[in-house]
């Protein structure tokens, strides 16, 4: 069973520059537009906003993607 996370969690994921860290600040359960682009959620497979903790950066990913970190 893969992990829900919710808005406060601290998480990981991998990226072109490498491993990136940043916190969920906002979860999506329906389908969404993001930078041009239909992103698809449901309630059983969320998708969500992270914020990176170097930048101003927001990215969008589903929970399959993401480790929580401490």
């Amino acid at each position: 069973m893969e992990t829900k996370f919710k808005t406060g969690d601290k998480v990981s994921w991998n990226s072109e520059a490498g491993r990136v860290s940043g916190t969920i600040i906002k979860v999506h359960t329906k389908d969404f537009d993001y930078k041009g682009y239909t992103h698809r959620a449901s309630e059983d497979d969320p998708q969500y906003e992270i914020k990176s903790d170097k930048s101003d950066h927001i990215a969008a990913h589903k929970g399959s993607a993401l480790t929580k970190i401490q």
